[in-house]
């Protein structure tokens, strides 16, 4: 891989990991453009980058948890992100195979339906019916902490977006636009951190983080970066807006690209 191409990789990881237009999808789209196939160990090392922005945006909030803890012996938040974790981590970790297979995670027909498939649903999503208001994640009961693990396990899927499906699963349960956006990327630091572990076991990835180590320090800086402007533009924006613009965005995308497609087939 190029540097040039580990720029791409880690400006696109960075933006879309954290605005709700699906990372997995488009890093699937820019790979398929440069005319190569789904490298799944550069972008799940490069995921270094975008845990590190996560944790320095929210240095203060995980602060605050964890003194909670041992301060007051409130644990209801972190109850509730260790519950939303685990649908993601079990699925993940037992159909790994399957997941980073390549008619899987590389297919452009997979991408194309469920970046439309949850677009519609967030340009419709203030007009669903939703349970009664939680102020923030710590309110959230066990099920419903659940029910948000359960969505972000859906993200598994290229296209879908771990922060789409967990915001809109977050405002289906009550909570506000930011709130649901907060708790969803509390809880990604733990599903990230579980694939870089991932990684680190086997030496055979261990081999390849050494093999490429310049193109992976090069792509995680720039994912950092980008990912720290992204989630904080991220969080502003929820303050005072809904997701119909992200889901506008999912379905344009998949509109021109599809008309690509379609005029290279003919």
């Amino acid at each position: 891989m190029s540097l040039f191409e580990a720029i791409i990789l880690g400006l696109v990881q960075g933006l879309t990991e954290f605005i709700p237009i699906s990372s997995s999808g488009h890093l699937v789209l820019v790979q398929a453009l440069f005319g190569r196939g789904q490298d799944h160990l550069f972008l799940e090392w490069i995921n270094v980058g975008t845990v590190l922005a996560l944790i320095v945006f929210f240095r203060h909030r995980i602060v605050a948890i964890i003194d909670g803890i041992i301060r007051k012996r409130d644990y209801r938040l972190a109850r509730n992100i260790v519950v939303s974790a685990i649908p993601a981590g079990v699925i993940g970790f037992t159909f790994a195979d399957i997941i980073e297979s390549e008619p899987f995670f590389g297919s452009v027909t997979t991408v194309l339906v469920t970046l439309f498939v949850v677009g519609v649903l967030m340009v419709v999503l203030d007009k669903l019916p939703r349970l009664s208001a939680v102020s923030d994640g710590a309110k959230l009961s066990v099920p419903r902490a659940l029910a948000i693990g359960l969505a972000q396990a859906a993200a598994l899927v290229p296209g879908v977006s771990r922060s789409g499906s967990t915001i809109i699963a977050g405002r289906l349960l009550g909570l506000k636009p930011a709130a649901a956006a907060e708790y969803s990327f509390l809880l990604s630091i733990p599903i990230m951190l579980g694939v870089l572990a991932k990684v680190s076991i086997k030496s055979s990835d261990r081999a390849y983080l050494m093999d490429n180590l310049s193109t992976i320090i090069v792509g995680n800086t720039v994912a950092f970066i980008s990912g720290l402007l992204a989630v904080g533009f991220l969080m502003r924006y929820l303050e005072r807006h809904n997701l119909s613009l992200f889901g506008w965005y999912r379905i344009g995308l998949v509109l021109v690209v599809g008309a690509i497609l379609l005029i290279a087939s003919l």
